[in-house]
């Protein structure tokens, strides 16, 4: 499953840190849903969909066979 969170983080002009602390989770947490190591609850999807004020499918796009 791809991701736009870097994306997102880069228009607000904010960290993975700073995203982590808003959303109650680490920024480790953060840093592996970017990356595409982890998926993430479907809670903590629509928290970051919201934070970001899009839609989770406008922030997590499946890949083709997933």
């Amino acid at each position: 499953m791809k991701n736009t969170i870097r994306i997102e983080r880069a228009i607000l002009d904010i960290t993975q840190e700073q995203l982590s602390q808003s959303l109650g989770v680490s920024r480790q947490a953060i840093q592996a849903i970017e990356a595409g190591k982890n998926i993430p609850s479907t809670l903590l999807a629509l928290k970051i969909s919201a934070f970001f004020g899009k839609t989770v499918n406008e922030i997590f796009i499946l890949e083709v066979g997933e």
